[in-house]
């Protein structure tokens, strides 16, 4: 069984037991999170879809961490300008439960 569903602004299909990373969530390691906003659900009877889900996602958090870094780089040619950023993203893993 699958659900596609909103974590963080972000839009998933998980699975029960599957390990994700998510932008950061206010938790500490361990702690359980749900998730209510299912878009949709599917498995073997088909699909369902709609605002009448009342299904939620059960999910643990396992570790908080930081993305590779990203480089932005800006330059205006001839002009001698040149501009280095870095930027590294918080994030979360996570490992689904159950898909209720």
């Amino acid at each position: 069984m699958f659900a596609i569903v909103t974590i963080a602004g972000q839009q998933f299909k998980v699975r029960s037991g599957e390990e994700i990373f998510v932008h950061r969530l206010a938790g500490n390691v361990g702690d359980k999170v749900s998730f209510k906003e299912v878009l949709m659900t599917g498995g073997d009877t088909g699909v369902q879809a709609g605002s009448s889900l009342s299904t939620s996602v059960e999910a643990e958090i396992l570790s908080h961490l930081k993305g590779d870094k990203v480089l932005v780089f800006k330059k205006k040619r001839r002009k001698g300008y040149q501009k280095l950023n870095g930027h590294r993203q918080c994030l979360t893993k996570i490992r689904i439960g159950a898909i209720a």
